[in-house]
C-alpha cells in the first residue's frame, strides 16, 4: 500500500468500531439524555438555552439539532415496541461513530506533520482500536468537541511551516473558539495552540491573531444569558460546574478498568516526553491534566481530549525500544510489539463492543409506554424522558427525576424508571427516597451487564455501563395515606 492510500488502514478500523453496533453499546446513558433533550428543545423551540441551569454552552445541541432536522427527526407514527425505540438513537448515534472516525483521520494527520509517518500511522490505529475507543460512541460534549480541537491543533502546526498562509492563525483560533463553545474545558489547549502559533515568527500579534476568536466565540453564551437577563444565573451555573468534588483518581480507576494497555503504556510515553522536554506533548497534556485536577470535571469520559496524545506518546514509546541497539532483530521485536499490542487491543474493543447491552432499557421504556395512563406522573431520567415528551407528546414528564426535589408532583400516582443511575441518586432528598418507597414494583428487566464478569478484562470496563444494568418500573400513589 502507498504512502498516500495508508490512511485507509485506521479509518476502516475506526470505522469497523465505531459504527457496526451503534446503539446496542455502549449503553444509553443519563448524560446523553441530557444532551439528547437539549437537542430537541433547540428544535422546539429555537432556543438553546433550555431551563434556568447554566452547565455548558450551546454548540453541543446547536450541531445536535441539525443533524437531527436534517434527517426529518423524530419521525412520526413510531411504535412502541423495543426495537423501534432503540432506533431513535441510531442516528445520533451513528453521527458520534462518524464524529469519531474523523477524528482518527485529524490525529493521523497531526502525527505525521508534527512528528513522522510511522507514528502517524501506529497512533491513529491505536486510536481507532483501543478499548477507550468505545466512549467516544456516546452522545457527550467531550466525543463532539474533539474534532474542532485537532482540526485547530492541525492548523497551528501548519502554520508554522515556512510559506505557510497568515490566514492560518485566525482559522485556528476559531475552531478552538467552537471547541470551548461547545465544552468549556477545552480552553485549556490555549497555552498549546499560542506555543504552536509563535513557533514561526516569534511575534505576539501571530497570538492576538489566533487568541481573539478564541475569547470571543465563547462570550456568545453569557452574552445570551444577558439578553435574557439571567446573567446571574449564568455565574451560578459556572460556579456550580466548577464545585462539583471528586478525586481524579476515581477517573484513574475508571480508565484503567477499561483500557489498562493504552494508560499504562501512553503514560510511560508521557514520562519519556518530560525526560526529553518534548514540548508539543508537554503543552498538549499538562495543562488539562492540571484543570482535571482542580476543577469539578472528573467523569472518566473528561479524559476523551487527552486519548490522541495518550496514542502519540505510546506509540512513540513502543516504536522507541531498543532504538539505540544496532541489532537487525531489535527492529522486528519492535514491530511484534507494536503489532501485538494493535491486535490485543482489536480483540478487547470488539469482544466487548459487538454485545447488544441497551435493549433491556429499550424493553423498560417499552412497558411504561405501553401501560401509560395519561394521567400519571412518570419519574425517568432524561436519557427516557426527552422520548417520552417529546417524541410521543406525554404529559407529565419532567426533565428527569431530580426535578421531585425542586417542584411538586401534581398528580396523584407516579410511575418510576428505577434503574441504577436513580438509585445511586436516590440519597440527594427524601423526595426520590419516597418515589421509590411509596411504590410497588410491577415490572423487573435485567440487564444484559450483569452477564458479563466484570472482574475480568476486558469486560472490567463494563464498570462504566452503569445504566443498562437491571431496572425496576414501580408504580404507586405520591402521597399514601
Amino acid at each position: 500500500m502507498t504512502n498516500r492510500y495508508v490512511i485507509l488502514v485506521p479509518l476502516l478500523l475506526a470505522c469497523v468500531v465505531h459504527l457496526v453496533n451503534p446503539v446496542g453499546f455502549p449503553d444509553i446513558s443519563f448524560d446523553e439524555g441530557i444532551y439528547m433533550r437539549r437537542a430537541m428543545n433547540m428544535l422546539d423551540t429555537g432556543n438553546p438555552q433550555e431551563g434556568y441551569l447554566y452547565d455548558h454552552p450551546y454548540f453541543g445541541q446547536i450541531v445536535l439539532a441539525g443533524v437531527l432536522h436534517a434527517t426529518g427527526y423524530p419521525h412520526n407514527e413510531m411504535a412502541s415496541d423495543p426495537a423501534s425505540l432503540q432506533n431513535l438513537y441510531l442516528i445520533p448515534r451513528l453521527f458520534m461513530g462518524m464524529v469519531a472516525v474523523l477524528s482518527t483521520f485529524l490525529l493521523y494527520h497531526i502525527a505525521r506533520e508534527w512528528f513522522d509517518r510511522t507514528i502517524a500511522l501506529v497512533s491513529s490505529v491505536l486510536f481507532a482500536v483501543t478499548p477507550y475507543a468505545w466512549v467516544l460512541d456516546r452522545i457527550l460534549l467531550d466525543s463532539l468537541f474533539l474534532p474542532f480541537l485537532l482540526a485547530s491543533i492541525l492548523l497551528a502546526i501548519r502554520f508554522t511551516r515556512t510559506g505557510s498562509a497568515m490566514w492560518l492563525a485566525p482559522a485556528s483560533g476559531i475552531l478552538l473558539g467552537i471547541a470551548i463553545f461547545t465544552k468549556v474545558p477545552a480552553f485549556a489547549f490555549i497555552p498549546l495552540l499560542a506555543w504552536l502559533i509563535f513557533q514561526k515568527r516569534k511575534r505576539y500579534t501571530d497570538i492576538f491573531a489566533c487568541v481573539i476568536p478564541i475569547l470571543l466565540i465563547p462570550l456568545i453564551w453569557p452574552a445570551n444569558s444577558m439578553v435574557l437577563g439571567q446573567f446571574d444565573m449564568w455565574l451560578d451555573g459556572v460556579m456550580w460546574q466548577g464545585q462539583r468534588s471528586s478525586s481524579i483518581l476515581e477517573t484513574v480507576e475508571y480508565f484503567l478498568k477499561i483500557d489498562p494497555v493504552l494508560f499504562v503504556i501512553g503514560m510511560a510515553g508521557v514520562a519519556y516526553s518530560v525526560i526529553v522536554r518534548n514540548k508539543f506533548v508537554l503543552f498538549w497534556f499538562i495543562p488539562f491534566i492540571a484543570f482535571l485536577s482542580l476543577v469539578g470535571f472528573k467523569q472518566y469520559f473528561h479524559w476523551i481530549p487527552l486519548v490522541p496524545i495518550l496514542c502519540i506518546c505510546a506509540s512513540m514509546c513502543m516504536l522507541n525500544v531498543g532504538k539505540r541497539i544496532k541489532y537487525s532483530w531489535i527492529k522486528t521485536v519492535r514491530g511484534v510489539i507494536v503489532v501485538s499490542i494493535l491486535v490485543f487491543g482489536l480483540t478487547s474493543t470488539l469482544l466487548v463492543t459487538t454485545n447488544d447491552i441497551s435493549y433491556n432499557q429499550f424493553e423498560a421504556l417499552s412497558y411504561v409506554l405501553e401501560n401509560h395512563n395519561d394521567i400519571d406522573t412518570i419519574l425517568a431520567g432524561p436519557q427516557y424522558s426527552w422520548i417520552l415528551y417529546d417524541v410521543y407528546g406525554i404529559d407529565n414528564v419532567p426533565l428527569d427525576y431530580t426535578a421531585v426535589l425542586f417542584y411538586p408532583v401534581e398528580t396523584r400516582n407516579v410511575t418510576v424508571i428505577a434503574d441504577s443511575h436513580f438509585m445511586v441518586d436516590i440519597s440527594r432528598g427524601p423526595e426520590l427516597f419516597q418515589a421509590y418507597h411509596n411504590t410497588d414494583s410491577v415490572m423487573y428487566f435485567e440487564g444484559r451487564v450483569a452477564d458479563f464478569n466484570n472482574t475480568v478484562y476486558p469486560y472490567t470496563g463494563m464498570a462504566a455501563s452503569h445504566d443498562a444494568y437491571n431496572i425496576d418500573i414501580r408504580k404507586g400513589m405520591w402521597n399514601k395515606p
